[in-house]
């Protein structure tokens, strides 16, 4: 109708009024045009659009829901018939916060940090993608720590038994590991006497282990990284992945060996015979980390296996030159060599010429007691007189005692120092 209109109008372009009804008329057409072409792109790019939008947000909350629903799938209908709480993925999930934060990593998979629904924490030891079969380390570790209970081992929470994700719960340490703590700088650095009473606990968590439990419990993985602290600095022993138990009426078990470089005792290495004296071995490596803060093996200027070090320095005339520089004199040098005497008798080749740990915890406790005590007497005697008067009688014993001032250096730093040492064992 519009277009026979204009080409009437065309046709009487000498009429005034004709004309103006042709530019009335043409102009609505082509704004009619221009709006249809408007539409039939527009409606399109929206519903495309609306389309794609909806087929991401199914996609999301489909991913989100298979994810529950293929763990779910994966769980172990049969439990390991142990009395501590089984965890599913998905209460995994609400106690990490959907694993966000990671507190260590390992060959074992990664560490996450967790609170239970009661507010305590907890560190979730997670081995993803991995079924029960391939996991050699998962079963002992549950099997273990579900039947011993010691103020010096680690305590298991719970489990979580599933094809696809295979973890385990434990109370967290707030203080990390005892690794971390002899060699993570300048920033804080344990006294003489915290590390010893961390070195007892990690014995009498060993002495448990050997002695107390039926049947004996090798850990056959003692070191420095797997004896956490508490937020007292208490010293708790854990990772028992690799823990062997074996009867009273077997002196060892065959087996194949296993540890850490740097900690495996060389008579288990080459015979394959497994005993107590094992951890033992293991244990005197974590005596001499903890008196000199030194790795286990020392790669600079030359390779050196941590006791052999040991023995060179004192070979070279001075037990004090293996001490941690970071305790700056401030210990007994009594109990320093009582403690390297009792590491090296632990790390002898020989495991019949090693002590029991229930020896090596009666020798320690034998220590602490005259740290203590000597911390007392010195504190008190330099409390009771100025630094000028207690300067002149220690000047007036050596005198009387024929001792040179410069014989008994080492013995008056550590004097001077002691009544400002800093106590943060908490204990």
């Amino acid at each position: 109708f519009i277009d026979m209109l204009c080409i009437c109008v065309t046709r009487l372009e000498g009429n005034p009024i004709c004309s103006k009804v042709k530019d009335t008329y043409c102009s609505n057409k082509n704004k009619n045009a221009i709006q249809t072409m408007v539409i039939a792109v527009t409606v399109p790019v929206v519903l495309v659009s609306l389309i794609v939008l909806m087929c991401i947000i199914w996609k999301l909350c489909w991913k989100g829901k298979s994810d529950h629903e293929d763990y779910a799938m994966y769980e172990e209908e049969t439990s390991l018939h142990v009395d501590i709480r089984r965890f599913t993925y998905v209460e995994l999930k609400l106690i990490t916060n959907d694993f966000q934060s990671i507190i260590g990593k390992g060959g074992f998979g990664i560490v996450y940090h967790g609170k239970l629904e009661n507010g305590d924490e907890v560190a979730v030891k997670v081995l993803m993608e991995t079924s029960i079969e391939d996991s050699t380390d998962f079963l002992p570790e549950v099997q273990t720590l579900s039947k011993v209970h010691h103020k010096n081992l680690v305590t298991l929470k719970g489990y979580c038994q599933n094809k696809k994700c295979l973890a385990l719960i434990y109370d967290f340490m707030s203080r990390g590991n005892l690794q971390q703590l002899i060699r993570g700088g300048d920033d804080y650095s344990l006294n003489w006497e915290q590390r010893l009473h961390i070195a007892l606990d990690a014995a009498q968590g060993l002495e448990y282990l050997h002695e107390s439990c039926t049947p004996s419990i090798v850990h056959r993985d003692v070191k420095t990284p797997n004896i956490l602290l508490d937020k007292n600095l208490v010293g708790i022993i854990s990772d028992f992945g690799l823990s062997r138990a074996f009867n009273d009426a077997h002196t060892h078990i065959s087996t194949v060996a296993a540890g850490t470089l740097g900690y495996l005792d060389p008579e288990y290495h080459a015979t394959f015979q497994l005993t107590v004296k094992t951890d033992v071995y293991s244990f005197g490596i974590v005596l001499l980390e903890i008196i000199t803060s030194q790795p286990p093996v020392l790669m600079e200027p030359q390779t050196f296996h941590l006791p052999n070090w040991v023995r060179h320095k004192i070979a070279m005339g001075n037990i004090h030159d293996i001490v941690d520089k970071r305790l700056l004199d401030q210990y007994d040098a009594n109990s320093l060599q009582s403690v390297v005497d009792l590491a090296m008798n632990c790390v002898e080749n020989a495991a019949i010429h090693r002590p029991t740990m229930t020896e090596v915890v009666s020798r320690l406790k034998e220590l602490l007691p005259v740290v203590s005590s000597e911390k007392l007497s010195v504190s008190a005697s330099t409390s009771s007189m100025n630094p000028m008067d207690a300067e002149i009688r220690r000047q007036f014993q050596l005198t009387i005692s024929g001792v040179s001032n410069e014989e008994n250096s080492f013995q008056s730093g550590y004097a001077g120092g002691m009544s400002e040492l800093i106590h943060l064992s908490g204990r």
